[in-house]
């Protein structure tokens, strides 16, 4: 599996099989330069602009919204689960979902905009993950201690930074990643892409910052 980084909380996902997963498109507002991106599903987490701009995606067939079990062929499930945009059960900013995709041995997940630490329930729902993208930049998610605290109960082995403040999104009252990274003794590595298989987890860095495609892309125009 290959897992780039679009922007925000925007991902491709690349399956050995030929399929493509998006997670949380954005759309122009955002701040993100806005990509046109091949993909065959898209996950999104909830209805919020800088998360739901499917309309970016082509070729698309099939969108998964609405918490529940998602069998999508070739031994590739999706598991969604209900939680909050915020630490007051939505009452401020909705709900949210929480992805866990089972793909090629390894169980990915994707954490939208998670504002609050999950119940057990939750938890158990998800089981452990062996990548998690999850959101670190608090205000209008949960920060970047919770985020650590929250990757801790998943058990998890790849740690992917998302939402967070950057040069795209300057204005925004989020952290950047390096508030983040300093509560952790290993430094993180950044990386284009993330290619991983359920047999080199261990070679994999535990904590690793995947540099924005669309940046990059805007910075070589």
């Amino acid at each position: 599996m290959i897992i780039r980084c679009i922007g925000h909380a925007e991902f491709l996902l690349e399956l050995e099989n030929g399929m493509r997963i998006a997670t949380d498109p954005y759309d122009a507002s955002c701040g993100y330069p806005v990509e046109k991106i091949a993909a065959d599903v898209a996950l999104v987490s909830h209805g919020h602009h800088d998360h739901n701009a499917v309309e970016n995606l082509t070729g698309l067939s099939r969108i998964i919204d609405a918490p529940g079990e998602y069998d999508l062929g070739d031994g590739v499930r999706v598991r969604a689960v209900l939680a909050a945009h915020d630490e007051a059960g939505g009452a401020k900013r909705g709900s949210n979902l929480l992805f866990c995709l089972e793909a090629e041995g390894l169980r990915v997940m994707h954490l939208g905009d998670l504002g609050h630490i999950p119940t057990q329930e939750q938890l158990d729902a998800l089981g452990r993950a062996d990548v998690v993208m999850i959101p670190v930049g608090g205000f209008y998610t949960i920060d970047a201690p919770t985020a650590r605290e929250v990757a801790q109960l998943l058990h998890a082995r790849v740690i992917l930074p998302m939402h967070y403040r950057t040069s795209a999104n300057a204005d925004w009252p989020i952290d950047g990643v390096e508030r983040f990274m300093h509560l952790y003794q290993v430094p993180a590595e950044f990386v284009d892409l993330l290619r991983v298989s359920g047999g080199d987890l261990a070679c994999q860095p535990p904590l690793a910052v995947l540099k924005p495609a669309s940046l990059n892309a805007q910075a070589h125009t």
